[in-house]
C-alpha cells in the first residue's frame, strides 16, 4: 500500500507542478504570489516543497468546543487513538417521503431534524445544511439555520460554506455567542465543508470561505468530490491522484492565510453512471475513494473525513441498506475521523429521510460496536465462570452473564429479532422507526441559552432583513 500512495503523492504533485490550480479571487492570487508560487493568469503552479512545507504547518489533530463542554470533541488521531466522529446528512435539497414521493424542504424540516440530532447520543456536532428550507429566500436561509441551530442545541455548530458577505455574518453570529476573534482562535466553534470545483479549480465562494474561517482559526474541511468518467480520470488511479492534488492546495491555502488553521483533509471523490451520467456514492469505488484519502490523509499526518451511510437509493429500501452499511463500515474500518452523512441520506444526496435517519442511528450503532472490538482481560476472558459452568452446562443463569449482559452484546431499536410473527414485517419495522423518532421529539429539551444572547441574536438577525416569523419554531411558518 506504501508503494501505491507514494505513486499517487508523486502523480500530484506532477498535477500541480505541471497543470496547475485555478484560484478564482484576487486576494487568494496575491497571496500566493506574495509566498513565492508561480501565478500565470489565474493559475497556480505549485512546487513539490511548497506543497509539503504549508500542509507540514496544519495540525494533525486539534479539539473543537461545543457550547455545552460535554460535547467538545478531538478531531484527528492523538495519543495513538484514532478518534472517530459522525455528523447527519447535509445538503439535500428535499424531503423523500417513506411511500417514495419527494417534496422540496421546509425550515419545520429542519428544525425537526435540528432536534433529532440534538437527541441522537450518535452526535456531538449539529447544524450545516441538515436540509435546505425552501420556504426561506436564499439570501437569508444561512442566518436562519444558525439561529435555530445556536438556540435548539449546545452541541458543536457545523457552519455552512458562503460568499465573503454570507460567512462574515456567519462569524458574527458566533462572535455574539463565544466572545471575539481571539477567543475563538483559542476554542475553535465552528467548523464548515469547502468544496473544490473539480477539476483543479477553487471558486470565489470556497475562497471566500477559507480566507473568513482561517483568519477566525476556524476549522475547514478541503473536500473535492470528482467523479471518474467525468470531471476526472476514469481510472480510480488518476480520479485519486487528482483528488489529492486538489485537497493539498486547499489545506495550503488554508496555511498561508493563518499557519496552524485546523484543517480536515476531505474526499467525497466517486465514479459516476457511465450510462445515465449521474453523480453516484452508493458504488465500490467511493468506498475505494475513501480507504485511499484516508491513508493519504494521515501519510500527509492531517485528520481526514468521508462520507457516511449515503446511498443512490430513491427510496428507504434494501438497496439503500447495503450500500449505506458498505459505505459506512468502510470509514469506521478505514478509521476516518469526521464522518458526514451518517444519517438520513438518500438519492445521491438530493433528499434526506426522516425514517432513514432512524435506520442510520441503527447502522452507526453496529458499527461503533464493530470499532470497539473486543476487549479481551480476565474479566471478558471468563476462565473461572467457564470452568465453574463445566462441561455441557449453561450462562444463562450466571452471575457473569446477568451483570454484562446489557453492556457486552450490542441490541437493535428497530430491527426484529426472535421468533415472534408478524403479519407484515415491514409494517412492523416501520412502526418501531415512527416509535423512536416520536419518543425522540417527545423527549426534547430546548437547552438554556442566556437571554440577552438570544435577543442579541434576533435583533441582529432582524437588522440583516429576517422576518421575525422565521425565528420561533412555534410560530407558523
Amino acid at each position: 500500500m506504501n508503494e501505491k500512495i507514494n505513486k499517487i503523492h508523486d502523480a500530484s504533485m506532477k498535477i500541480l507542478n505541471r497543470t496547475g490550480m485555478g484560484f478564482h479571487h484576487p486576494e487568494i492570487l496575491n497571496l500566493l504570489k506574495e509566498n513565492g508560487v508561480r501565478v500565470e493568469g489565474e493559475t497556480a503552479f505549485f512546487t513539490e516543497n511548497q506543497i509539503l512545507d504549508w500542509v507540514g504547518k496544519a495540525k494533525d489533530h486539534f479539539k473543537v468546543y461545543a457550547r455545552n463542554p460535554a460535547h467538545d470533541f478531538i478531531v484527528g488521531d492523538s495519543g495513538g487513538v484514532k478518534h472517530i466522529e459522525f455528523a447527519p446528512g447535509y445538503g439535500a435539497p428535499n424531503i423523500l417521503e417513506r411511500d417514495g414521493k419527494v417534496r422540496r424542504a421546509l425550515l419545520k424540516d429542519y428544525i425537526e431534524f435540528a432536534k433529532l440530532v440534538h437527541q441522537s447520543d450518535k452526535f456531538k456536532v449539529n447544524g450545516g445544511i441538515l436540509v435546505e428550507p425552501s420556504d426561506i429566500s436564499p439570501q437569508n436561509n444561512h442566518l436562519v439555520m444558525l439561529y435555530h441551530i445556536m438556540t435548539l442545541s449546545d452541541k458543536f455548530i457545523f457552519g455552512i460554506e458562503g460568499r465573503k458577505s454570507q460567512v462574515d455574518m456567519t462569524l458574527d453570529m458566533v462572535k455574539i455567542l463565544f466572545g471575539s476573534q481571539s477567543e475563538l482562535i483559542s476554542k475553535p466553534r465552528i467548523m464548515t465543508i469547502v468544496n473544490t470545483l473539480t477539476p483543479l479549480r477553487m471558486d470565489q465562494t470556497a475562497l471566500d470561505t477559507i480566507l473568513a474561517y482561517s483568519s477566525h482559526g476556524q476549522p475547514v474541511i478541503i473536500t473535492p468530490g470528482a467523479s471518474a468518467g467525468f470531471t476526472g480520470p476514469i481510472t480510480l488511479a488518476g480520479l485519486i491522484a487528482l483528488s489529492n492534488a486538489e485537497t493539498l492546495a486547499g489545506i495550503a491555502i488554508t496555511q498561508m492565510v493563518r499557519p496552524g488553521t485546523p484543517v480536515v483533509y476531505g474526499c467525497q471523490s466517486t465514479a459516476g453512471d457511465m450510462r445515465s451520467g449521474a453523480y453516484v456514492v452508493g458504488n465500490p469505488e467511493h468506498a475505494l475513494c475513501l480507504k485511499f484519502a484516508s491513508k493519504l490523509a494521515r501519510n500527509y499526518g492531517l485528520p481526514c473525513r468521508g462520507g457516511g451511510a449515503s446511498s443512490d437509493a430513491k427510496k428507504v429500501s434494501v438497496q439503500s441498506g447495503y450500500e449505506s452499511m458498505m459505505i459506512l463500515l468502510t470509514c469506521i474500518q478505514e478509521n476516518i475521523n469526521y464522518i458526514i452523512h451518517s444519517a438520513g441520506i438518500l438519492d445521491s444526496f438530493n433528499c434526506m429521510s426522516f425514517d432513514k435517519f432512524i435506520i442510520d442511528l441503527e447502522l452507526m450503532g453496529m458499527v461503533k460496536r464493530i470499532h470497539e472490538d473486543v476487549r479481551v482481560d480476565d474479566e471478558t476472558l471468563a476462565l473461572d465462570v467457564i470452568h465453574d459452568v463445566g462441561v455441557g452446562g449453561e450462562y444463562m443463569t450466571s452471575a457473569h452473564t446477568a451483570k454484562l449482559c446489557r453492556q457486552e452484546i450490542w441490541s437493535p431499536d428497530i430491527g426484529i429479532k426472535g421468533p415472534k410473527v408478524y403479519e407484515n414485517i415491514d409494517s412492523a419495522i416501520f412502526e418501531k422507526i415512527e416509535q423512536k423518532k416520536s419518543k425522540m421529539l417527545m423527549e426534547y429539551v430546548k437547552p438554556q441559552l442566556p437571554g440577552d444572547v438570544q435577543s442579541e441574536l434576533v435583533a441582529y438577525l432582524k437588522n440583516k432583513g429576517v422576518e421575525e416569523r422565521f425565528l420561533y419554531p412555534q410560530s407558523p411558518v
